[in-house]
């Protein structure tokens, strides 16, 4: 953090000309990479590149979080690098799961698909025998990378990016794009039904709310050195319990995530067969429960496999596919006149608010990955601009499909908007399979960070290619038995975006900030900081309240 005085206006800390100079100084090391043309993501850069071992992410669990986040944000593939520009998916998981399935030593690092100048370090072959087989071998997290003298930047405390080309501003923007935009919009018409119109102003606080918090983990990551996920931001806030506490939490958030795909395979397509079912003796499985089984079947495999770059393909169109969904939407409203309710509607419906917070927070779950989009950006003060675009547009597709939503269906909108589209148009058809379709590509990638994590905690002995089938099957299995036990697609994700996202997103960046940078942060910035925890406690305690009511009341 420097040590410059800050105006008692500014919200956040922030120096852009400073870091101006930084990235003009690397830029001469940057044009030769520049000039191949090349427009993946990624360069180890820093002072942690080069050799300053980490003290957040060496020794604590989870040490496997900024790969496997890597790998649930990635969705670049070769065909891809230019698009999205993110790390290749492909070459994490073949480093970490490829290599330690065939038996062979697991090197620390993979070579990027084109060529950077980077230092391998080679030194941990017993790692084919360790927990290690799915990520890297025990290492000092910041010493993986050598970054030739002419290349390192002149001053500011640098991150370790991992082996992938650095990102543009655009890259960036549809980086955290993809990641905002998931099955959260499909119950935004929903969410307008419980809080009615005005309750889409809290849609817009929200934004506003996350892109100051994503920049308050901004300035925690550039506080010290060695800091470069979540949970070293927890770590040097509030010691190893604030790790501990932030892992656990992210990870639930991703596990909850996983039952939601299952809810919403369930529903879609119990709607495209509504008559489907299995009997097997006396027991009759209804098409609810059939295509969950069916979902859980189709996707355990998925969480086995060896190289998921497949996976990420495909999931790459996480973007495209919220846009289709929406514009489907849009086309079925205004093009075929599908249930246009006019005059329907109600301004404001304060029972139903708790559940509308907790649906809009959902929608700002990301925050989880925006360190690891900021170490990946070429210039990294572009951050707050990435952050607000990828937000803003974000929040623009949530609207969109709010609105034309609640105005199609009015009162009798469903918690995902696909469930009122009749079946037999075309738009319909296409909207309900691309929102069957991308959860199963995402199931996988989504799984993986805790499935790492949890790998991590077995002993030595146990830490087989079997051993490791069992534990991730395990996970797929819970996340089907709690996706029938409480089928309720829309109460279950307020109830995360209430209970989970508002302490990812709102209450702990502030918290952190705070912790981290006491010595220098003005008097406006802890009241804004306080304020947001305060809000989002309150919004975490009534809409956790209020889910846990209806749920309970829906089994009655």
């Amino acid at each position: 953090m420097r040590n410059s005085s800050l105006s008692d206006r500014s919200f956040v800390m922030e120096s852009d000309d400073d870091e101006d100079a930084v990235e003009a100084g690397r830029q001469d090391g940057s044009d030769e990479e520049e000039s191949d043309g090349s427009s993946s993501c990624g360069s180890p850069r820093g002072p942690a590149a080069a050799g300053h071992p980490s003290s957040y992410s060496s020794h604590q669990w989870p040490q496997s979080y900024r790969q496997s986040m890597d790998i649930y944000s990635s969705v670049q593939s070769p065909g891809l690098s230019g698009f999205l520009g993110t790390p290749s998916l492909g070459r994490l998981s073949g480093s970490f799961l490829v290599s330690s399935f065939r038996g062979k030593p697991v090197p620390e690092i993979v070579k990027p698909l084109l060529p950077t100048a980077v230092a391998v370090n080679d030194d941990h072959e017993d790692a084919r025998k360790s927990s290690h087989q799915y990520l890297p071998p025990p290492r000092k997290a910041s010493s993986l990378f050598k970054i030739p003298e002419d290349q390192k930047p002149l001053g500011g405390v640098g991150h370790e990016v991992g082996p992938y080309r650095q990102c543009s501003y655009t890259q960036g923007v549809m980086n955290g794009v993809n990641v905002l935009c998931g099955v959260g919009i499909l119950s935004t018409p929903y969410a307008v039904r419980q809080g009615g119109w005005l309750g889409l102003m809290i849609l817009a606080v929200l934004a506003v709310l996350a892109w100051y918090t994503g920049v308050l983990l901004r300035r925690c990551l550039d506080s010290k050195e060695g800091i470069e996920t979540y949970p070293d931001i927890g770590q040097a806030a509030f010691g190893t319990p604030g790790r501990i506490v932030i892992s656990i939490i992210l990870y639930m958030e991703l596990y909850a995530c996983c039952i939601e795909y299952l809810i919403l395979e369930s529903d879609n397509l119990s709607k495209l067969f509504p008559n489907a079912h299995l009997t097997i003796g006396a027991f009759t499985l209804d098409s609810h429960v059939l295509f969950a089984i069916l979902t859980a079947l189709i996707v355990m495999p998925t969480t086995w496999l060896r190289d998921l770059s497949c996976l990420s393909f495909i999931s790459a169109g996480g973007v495209i596919a919220s846009i289709v969904i929406v514009a489907c939407l849009f086309w079925a409203g205004l093009v075929d006149h599908v249930g246009v309710n006019k005059g329907e509607g109600t301004a404001l419906n304060l029972p139903g608010i708790p559940i509308a917070i907790g649906l809009y927070g959902y929608c700002y779950s990301g925050h989880g990955v925006f360190p690891n989009i900021y170490s990946s950006l070429k210039k990294r003060n572009q951050f707050n601009a990435v952050l607000f675009t990828c937000i803003s547009l974000s929040t623009v597709l949530f609207a969109g499909a709010a609105v034309m939503g609640y105005i199609m269906f009015g009162e009798s909108t469903e918690s995902q908007f696909t469930l009122n589209l009749p079946p037999n148009l075309v738009s319909s058809k296409i909207a309900v399979w691309t929102t069957v379709t991308n959860p199963i590509t995402k199931y996988a990638l989504t799984m993986t960070p805790l499935a790492l994590s949890l790998e991590e905690l077995l002993p030595l002995n146990q830490q087989t290619y079997p051993n490791i089938i069992m534990l991730r099957s395990a996970l797929v299995l819970s996340s089907l038995v709690v996706a029938l036990s409480v089928p309720f697609f829309g109460l279950v994700m307020s109830l995360v975006g209430s209970l989970l996202t508002m302490f990812v997103a709102y209450i702990l960046p502030c918290a952190c900030f705070l912790a981290i940078l006491r010595s220098t942060v003005t008097w406006s910035q802890i009241v804004l900081c306080v304020f947001i925890i305060a809000v989002g406690l309150c919004c975490a305690g009534v809409g956790t309240y209020s889910s846990l009511s209806k749920i309970i009341q829906n089994y009655k």
